[in-house]
């Protein structure tokens, strides 16, 4: 055995021994000093190999003995905290890595609240403001020619990422501001940049460095939606850094290049966000997009078609940047047939939203103004027969918008794709949007040499805002003084056609079963829309034409998706699904509580039922329902077939003769209550009962006790609404009965949300039943939820719980009087 290992192991265990045994504080200051000698930092330090047995075997069982003695009397062992000064500089000056999981280990062990884990945390916080989470990402660096630790690599990754989430969950309201997201990220930033340098100086030493862990740090924190504040530090300083010196730009494609295909997407959205323009954005990430799938995936697909919430000057930055090099330019070609294609199909005109219809159109022209005439045309007849295709589906709209796109459009890429030929030219009404577009078309200067962007050039927009033209033959200016002036029509004045209403060519269905037909084998999305929107009228004017076929409407409602850009689309669903449970209540109310539990359901469907079932439970708990339809506005009375608009002409004359009508008598002239049988009462077990059954019992996809608390606090909620809608009806207290034990089994829930349901469950049972049956029926019940409520206001971190819990005992106050002489023996 080599004696100065041996020394090393002996020397640490003694101090070990006289740290756990001794409380003699002139003693263990001297142990810790002796100690200090491993860490290199004093003037008689050991050898090398003794610092470096010490760091790798024994350094981390020696902090983790330091956290153990921590306690107040202990650091008073020596006055004017010589002690704490000296414990906690082995965490500040030894090895980095090793020090921040023993501090996260200890932190993350310590009982909250306590002073231990108080001074953990004080630590932590100066160990970041020293610098020291650089000196972990640095050591990660510098193991390019040793051995890989992949799982130590992988925890430190958790752990520096992760750190505001951990640090948050364990110090609650006693969180440092140092520890907070929006000041942790900045300062990680400012971290990642420290250690690029040193990185950078390496290189320049000879020596080889990684900056692979830095990779996955920043694409890690991206994924965590941090990409704002670590990029917001990093792109304006390595903007300055790489714009005159070589090696910094080669640093940072490395760093990009080697992020996680995962975490990919994340950061290149940030970097187009913070970069200022094209040129910086390929300074930062040089030709990824030709080395990674992924990142070529996510520039020339992602961003362009899945998604288009890029603004524009983001989407400025991303198709410049692929137009700034030669060999990303053909991706760039490759992007503009590929979004013609999109631009011009029939079927995203009718699916795709308007906005996302005008995001591709823009990024088209962008594409345009980068190209050059000699790579438009390369590729002429391709993209006229694409941009052919897409003027003509365009001009058959029926929404003037999208027509408005396709003359736009049309006009700037004739002249760019085919100069020479005819220009096509349109009349439409210029706004913002127009204008925007017509400036995104201007020409750009492309990277490999002079303009070859072509002349520009000016699209003609006429006047006139209706009349909608299309001249294929040449200019439409004629010489000063031609006989083409006596033609004008400019003095003119055009009809008012404000009130006017887009005509549709399908008609809307005239029953319930044509509807149904409509929206489940229709290829005509103009009947189907139709259907939609008549449906609902539909129903209530044939009730007993609904209930034949209520449980089938039901069933295409729930899985009905949007077809089409219709305006109000979720509204119109869940009207008309409301429509239908309110017509045949039992039914359907039968079918939509068993779908709430069953299989291959979305958590939007299902949180969908629970809104339908309140709604229509309150529409039958309605007074004076019977022969009515819901009071709720149509969305337009023209829509709706057969509906009848009121004519203004009879409020005026009935306000009239209000006004002139003398009265004799002073009785009441307002309208008197509407009065009725609660409809509710006879069907509330239907929507009720099932709803309890299996909530304990988690599906593959669905389970309210694990992660899906969402749903389980908006079930809490509903059945407190169905419970306060069936007040003094006859299944009241059943219904009661099985809340409260509801509510019990799941009073101690950790998410607010869900807890909040449970509170107003409680109240809603206290205001639904009458007093005399919760004193004959409920007593026992109440009283155990009566010692709940009062934890609940006292200690519950949430402070709307506090609140609906006192609601809720003023509520059991009430029935003070009464509930003292029974609970007394």
């Amino acid at each position: 055995m080599d004696p100065e290992v041996s020394a090393v192991r002996l020397t640490v265990w003694e101090a070990v021994h006289i740290l756990s045994s001794s409380e003699d504080g002139g003693r263990i200051f001297c142990t810790l000093g002796s100690l200090k000698r491993y860490l290199g930092e004093t003037e008689n330090s050991a050898l090398p190999e003794e610092q470096e047995e010490f760091a790798r075997i024994h350094f981390s069982t020696f902090l983790r003995c330091l956290v153990g003695k921590l306690s107040p009397d202990w650091l008073e062992l020596l006055p004017d905290g010589q002690m704490e000064e000296l414990w906690a500089s082995f965490f500040l000056e030894g090895p980095a890595d090793q020090a921040f999981l023993v501090l996260m280990e200890s932190i993350e062990g310590a009982a909250s609240p306590s002073f231990r884990l108080m001074k953990m945390a004080r630590l932590l916080a100066r160990f970041l403001s020293v610098g020291r989470m650089a000196a972990v990402m640095e050591g990660q660096c510098r193991q390019q020619a040793g051995p890989a630790f992949p799982l130590l690599q992988e925890t430190l990754l958790t752990k520096v990422v992760g750190l505001p989430d951990l640090l948050g969950n364990r110090l609650q309201q006693e969180n440092l501001a140092t520890f907070f997201p929006q000041n942790y990220f900045p300062l990680l930033g400012e971290e990642v940049l420290r250690v690029l340098q040193v990185v950078v100086d390496s290189l320049r030493g000879g020596l080889d460095c990684s900056v692979s862990f830095l990779s996955q740090v920043l694409g890690k924190a991206c994924i965590h939606g941090r990409q704002k504040e670590v990029l917001g530090v990093l792109v304006p300083r390595l903007t300055v850094l790489t714009q005159g010196s070589c090696l910094w730009q080669r640093v940072c494609w490395c760093l990009v290049e080697r992020v996680p295909d995962w975490a990919m997407e994340a950061v290149l959205k940030g970097f187009v966000e913070a970069a200022p323009g094209p040129e910086v954005l390929s300074r930062l990430l040089g030709n990824l997009v030709t080395k990674s799938k992924k990142a070529q995936f996510v520039m020339t697909r992602k961003l362009l078609f899945l998604q288009y919430s890029c603004t524009m000057p983001m989407l400025q930055s991303l198709l410049g940047y692929l137009a700034m090099d030669s060999q990303r330019r053909s991706l760039l070609m490759q992007a503009l047939k590929e979004l013609l294609e999109t631009w011009g199909s029939s079927s995203a005109i009718r699916h795709v939203p308007l906005v996302q219809q005008c995001y591709v159109s823009k990024a088209i022209l962008i594409c345009l103004a980068h190209l050059g005439e000699a790579e438009l045309r390369d590729s002429q007849d391709e993209l006229l027969a694409s941009l052919m295709e897409g003027v003509k589906s365009r001009l058959d709209s029926s929404l003037p918008p999208v027509r408005r796109l396709g003359m736009i459009v049309a006009e700037v890429a004739s002249a760019r794709i085919h100069p020479e030929g005819p220009p096509l030219k349109f009349q439409y009404e210029e706004d913002e949007l127009t204008r925007e577009m017509l400036a995104l078309a201007m020409p750009q200067p492309t990277a490999d040499g002079p303009s070859e962007a072509g002349p520009s050039f000016a699209p003609v927009s006429g006047e006139t805002p209706d009349r909608e033209t299309v001249d294929r033959s040449g200019p439409q200016v004629g010489p000063e003084g031609s006989d083409s002036e006596l033609d004008s029509d400019d003095e003119f004045v055009p009809y008012d056609m404000s009130v006017d209403r887009e005509q549709r060519s399908s008609k809307a269905p005239s029953y319930v079963r044509g509807c149904l037909e409509a929206l489940t084998g229709s290829e005509d999305w103009e009947r189907w829309e139709a259907a939609l929107r008549a449906l609902e009228g539909l129903i209530f004017r044939s009730p007993a034409a609904t209930q034949e076929v209520s449980v089938e409407l039901a069933k295409v409602l729930l899985h009905l998706e949007e077809k089409t850009a219709v305006a109000g689309f979720e509204g119109l669903r869940q009207r008309t699904l409301v429509a239908v449970t309110v017509t045949d209540p039992a039914r359907v109310a039968e079918y939509l509580t068993a779908q709430f539990y069953a299989l291959n359901y979305s958590l939007r469907q299902r949180m969908d039922i629970l809104d339908v079932l309140t709604l229509a439970a309150q529409e039958l708990s309605r007074p004076g329902r019977l022969g009515k339809a819901p009071q709720r506005g149509s969305p337009d009375p023209g829509s709706q077939p057969g509906g009848a608009v009121v004519p203004a002409w009879r409020a005026v004359v009935e306000e009239r003769v209000r006004r002139k009508t003398r009265r004799f008598s002073k009785g009441s002239v307002g309208r008197a209550p509407a009065v009725g049988p609660n409809e509710f009462n006879s069907v509330a077990g239907y929507f009720f009962f099932p709803l309890l059954q299996h909530f304990d019992r988690p599906l593959v996809t669905f389970d309210l006790l694990g992660g899906d608390q969402l749903v389980l606090g908006r079930l809490a909620h509903t059945l407190g609404a169905l419970m306060y809608l069936a007040v003094n009806t006859t299944v009241a207290v059943p219904m009661g009965k099985a809340l409260l034990e509801f509510v019990w089994a799941l009073r101690f829930h950790g998410d607010a949300y869900v807890r909040r349901g449970l509170l107003s469950a409680v109240s809603a049972v206290l205001l639904s039943v009458p007093a005399e049956r919760l004193l004959a029926d409920l007593l026992d019940e109440l009283l155990e939820a009566r010692s709940w409520l009062g934890d609940v206001a006292e200690k519950d971190p949430d402070e709307d719980c506090r609140l609906l819990a006192v609601k809720a005992l003023l509520l059991l106050e009430k029935l003070r009087d009464k509930l003292l002489p029974l609970s007394s023996p």
